[in-house]
């Protein structure tokens, strides 16, 4: 019977130790979390950015063309 009572003990111990590291890890997530919620993504860029990607005016057939030919 002790040694069904340690085992219990032990299993007791692990599940708080357990879930006292998920609650620390759940809380630094959330810091981390709210620290990038307050930065700027989107802000326009300095300097001498270009842009890179223009929208292209042609047909969806052309794009499919293009598409299976360089094989993306």
């Amino acid at each position: 019977m002790s040694k069904i009572k340690h085992s219990l003990q032990d299993l007791v111990k692990v599940l708080i130790v357990f879930t006292l590291c998920t609650c620390v890890f759940y809380a630094a997530l959330q810091m981390i979390h709210q620290e990038y919620e307050r930065q700027h993504r989107y802000d326009p860029p300095d300097g001498a950015a270009v842009k890179v990607v223009s929208p292209l005016d042609s047909e969806w057939t052309d794009r499919l063309s293009i598409f299976f030919r360089l094989g993306e």
